[in-house]
């Protein structure tokens, strides 16, 4: 491959890719010289095809090799920006925490991850060296596209360096369960990190709710579906983040055009002569992984061969063993005991000279993998746990001819699009067994009929295909992104200035027509376990009574209380709207507002959301019961669940089940708040609400007063001339924040006296 060095000053690229490795390998000559060699793998081939549509395309990655990186290059039309690693680094935050850490604990802990805070400590430092290197080389306004798990805290770096860019990131690996991913140390940091981008790809739907369901635990954000609410990072605007599915496959086409080569038809022929000409031909290709399922694989084989159902002198069973992490303790032991395993069946079964099993511990280039893939009849792909598994698709690529049987695990994310393989569960090694008696029993005709609906989807859902679908996905949410709401203005604990807060208050009380509007628990009153037992103060509703009153001032307490609890706990005049379940609920309007401006029929209930919601109930009643304290409150749109009265760890471990339920309902609104999870069945929010009363009562600006993040949607509806009051500590959109109910009160009877002099 020609070579020659990025140009000093080279305008920014339209798409950076960043990975853990370039798509290079660098190989000695003889002379001593340096050779660049293009990777295999699917990513490569994907990148290769989409960098050809793009005016300029660049690659972030680690060269290889430990110790100085080379000065960027250009290769085969791509520019590419090797990122240095020493030798530390490649022990700490890759066989570390990347391989040692991440990689059993995203596979269903099959061994156990081992954790070690020198290890996140080089993941972090190596993390941002990607990050920084990335960073200078996107176009204004270009697309960087992070890829895997050993990057998940760049798309957080790089969005902190160039907010002006799209950012995408795609997980090749699965993402695991709550309960699994709650074990990590810094895991908040993790999903901070992926959180960064403007779009998460995975390979399956089940890593997609896994994701949203750990950040509605951990980190408490608003998600609706799969769509994501963000803070945003330093000055940046508070984001959405999109969540999607993203099954990657192979260049299918160009794996199916190798069949038609006569060498390679050739080398098939000889790969069964080589074996003696057996009737069957089974294969298992992969890396040498624990999570690849070989030992049961080979458990399974010998069963079969001990209980006299397969006759070695007829059947083959081939092995390619890929080396694999070589340095880890944990593949080191693994390859120990499949080679024992490897002997034990050959010592006990294989004719003389022919093998029970060849095994292959050795990497094989595409062509000797496709001559491999010809001539077996059965392929073995029984992974415990797999991203996506592009084994199975190369070997349905490779038979044009329509023979052949695919036995998939069911744990492997090919399984999803897979369908008329033999599906298995790997971890019953009986069921093992008999799938694979099956598929060497299969007729032709049902092989045939197997293949072609395996083939349809592998050659029409391609790697090519993959990418380009990632990325028109990652347009179109960056655009979203960058057109996002105001910026998070208050961070931290710390009150706004006194002098700052009635420097608004002046302004606002000389607009000529207002609206003053607040959420009632931690802002009119103070935050009880007892919700019902709650006291309001009453000099603060006073106030509230009185602005109403006023000439030009309408006035509305906007609450996450069903509208009858509010009403009944606040015994407001008809002057003051109330508005009950986010904005599910509104009551009367006094009659010189503008009813017809109110949508009401979008809040109005359906029987399907009455039925809905009654499952709802019942389901958060048993989530209830089964965590004393806990207590669910029905409102005419929602159900909610409340933990502040549980005991122990009980209120953690109810909002987590609450939470993974949530993940089963994509049509529901479900609002994390404080000690709370609703689920709204009717698609409102305090923003839309607050919006439609401004519009009602012909305000020219509005005042709103909150403490909950179901108060943000509010605040990051404001424009210039209105005003936004956070009550307590955390990051916000409001422009301003006072420290307690205390200091509301003051706020509003200052409003009031300010007020009053415009009379």
């Amino acid at each position: 491959m020609s070579t020659t060095p990025v140009p000093d000053h080279s305008p920014g690229h339209e798409l950076v890719v960043v990975a853990n490795r370039l798509p290079v390998d660098s190989r000695t000559l003889p002379d001593g010289a340096t050779e660049w060699v293009t990777s295999p793998g699917g990513l490569v081939t994907a990148m290769e095809s989409v960098m050809r549509t793009v005016d300029s395309g660049a690659w972030v990655g680690w060269a290889g090799a430990p110790g100085e990186a080379p000065d960027p290059f250009e290769a085969d039309g791509m520019s590419l920006y090797p990122v240095r690693l020493e030798q530390e680094d490649v022990e700490r935050y890759y066989e570390g925490y990347s391989n040692a850490t991440l990689w059993p604990l995203y596979h269903d802990v099959i061994v156990d991850p081992v954790f070690h805070r020198t290890w996140w400590d080089s993941y972090l430092s190596a993390n941002q060296r990607f990050a920084e290197a990335a960073a200078p080389v996107a176009a204004r306004g270009g697309t960087i596209w992070v890829h895997d798990y050993q990057l998940q805290l760049v798309p957080r770096l790089i969005r902190e360096k160039r907010p002006d860019v799209r950012i995408g990131f795609f997980n090749h690996i699965p993402f695991p369960s709550v309960e699994l991913f709650s074990q990590l140390p810094k895991r908040n940091s993790i999903l901070r990190g992926l959180l960064g981008a403007d779009l998460l790809g995975f390979q399956r739907e089940s890593d997609s709710l896994n994701f949203v369901a750990a950040v509605r635990k951990l980190l408490g954000y608003h998600v609706d579906g799969l769509t994501i609410s963000v803070p945003g990072v330093g000055a940046a605007p508070m984001r959405e983040v999109e969540v999607r599915t993203f099954p990657i496959s192979i260049d299918s086409s160009a794996v199916s055009a190798l069949t038609e080569d006569e060498e390679i038809r050739e080398r098939a022929r000889a790969l069964r002569h080589d074996l003696g000409d057996p009737a069957k031909v089974v294969l298992g290709v992969d890396r040498l992984d624990y999570t690849k399922g070989i030992r049961h694989r080979l458990k399974a084989w010998g069963e079969l061969l001990d209980d006299g159902l397969i006759d070695p002198h007829d059947t083959v069973m081939i092995q390619v063993a890929t080396p694999s992490r070589e340095r880890v303790e944990a593949y080191r032991q693994l390859r120990d005991e499949v080679e024992l395993t490897v002997g034990r069946i050959n010592g006990e079964h294989a004719p003389l000279g022919r093998p029970a099993v060849s095994y292959q511990h050795h990497s094989f280039d595409r062509r000797e993998m496709t001559a491999l893939f010809m001539a077996a009849d059965v392929v073995l792909v029984t992974a415990l746990r797999d991203g996506m598994n592009l084994v199975a698709k190369e070997y349905v690529a490779s038979r044009p001819d329509l023979q052949g049987v695919l036995v998939l695990s069911e744990f492997a994310g090919a399984a999803d699009e897979l369908r008329a393989a033999v599906l298995v569960n790997p971890h019953d090694i009986d069921e093992l067994k008999s799938a694979i008696l099956r598929a060497l029993a299969m007729p032709e005709e049902e092989q045939e009929e197997a293949m072609r609906s395996l083939r349809h989807q592998v050659m029409e859902n391609d790697v090519q295909s993959w990418a380009h679908d990632f990325l028109e996905h990652l347009e179109h949410a960056g655009r979203e992104a960058q057109a996002a709401v105001p910026v998070v203005r208050l961070r931290g604990d710390e009150p706004s200035a006194p002098e700052e807060i009635d420097e608004a208050l002046r302004a606002f009380a000389d607009v000529p027509r207002l609206l003053i509007a607040s959420d009632f628990d931690g802002v009119l009153a103070p935050i009880v376990e007892d919700r019902d037992a709650v006291q309001p103060d009453a000099e603060a509703l006073g106030a509230l009574r009185d602005l109403a009153e006023m000439p030009g001032v309408a006035v509305a307490l906007v609450s996450g209380r069903a509208l009858e609890d509010l009403d009944r706990h606040t015994q407001m005049p008809s002057s003051v709207v109330l508005v009950g379940s986010h904005g599910a609920e509104v009551g009367a309007l006094p009659p010189w507002m503008q009813a017809e401006v109110l949508d009401r029929s979008a809040l109005s209930m359906t029987p399907e959301k009455e039925e809905l919601l009654a499952t709802i109930t019942a389901t958060l009643r048993r989530i209830a019961r089964a965590h004393p304290g806990t207590e669910v409150e029905t409102k005419p749109t929602a159900a909610v669940l409340h933990t502040r009265s549980a005991r122990g760890r009980g209120g953690i471990n109810a909002t987590e089940s609450a939470l993974e339920y949530a993940t089963t309902l994509p049509d529901v609104t479900v609002t994390p708040g404080k000690e709370v999870v609703e689920f709204s069945v009717v698609h409102t929010s305090k923003g839309v609400a607050v919006d439609a009363l401004a519009r009602a009562s012909a305000s020219d600006a509005w005042l709103y007063l909150g403490d909950d993040v179901t108060d943000e949607s509010v605040f990051a509806a404001a424009e210039e001339q209105d005003v936004t009051l956070k009550v307590g500590g955390g990051d916000s959109a409001a422009a301003l924040r006072i420290a307690d109910t205390v200091a509301a009160r003051e706020v509003l009877q200052r409003l009031r006296k300010l007020r009053g002099e415009q009379r």
